[in-house]
């Protein structure tokens, strides 16, 4: 029995590790423009965040931390 609910955990545990956490890869010309839109919107998100975000709040640094050391 012991056995039984071992080799079940073993086998749901490497499952879970062996599925695939990605997006793929954009194929048409289409797919490439939305991904781009989309990476635009996120860090034009991310900017404004950070832009409004007082220095003291501690979201402050896991807003700003990201962003190029060149940018305002």
């Amino acid at each position: 029995m012991i056995r039984t609910v071992m080799l079940v955990s073993l086998v749901l545990g490497t499952a879970a590790c062996a599925m695939a956490v990605y997006d793929p890869e954009p194929v048409t010309p289409q797919q490439w423009q939305e991904r781009q839109d989309r990476i635009a919107r996120e860090t034009a998100e991310r900017d404004r965040l950070c832009a409004i975000t007082r220095p003291e709040d501690p979201r402050h640094d896991q807003l700003c931390n990201s962003l190029p050391k060149d940018r305002p």
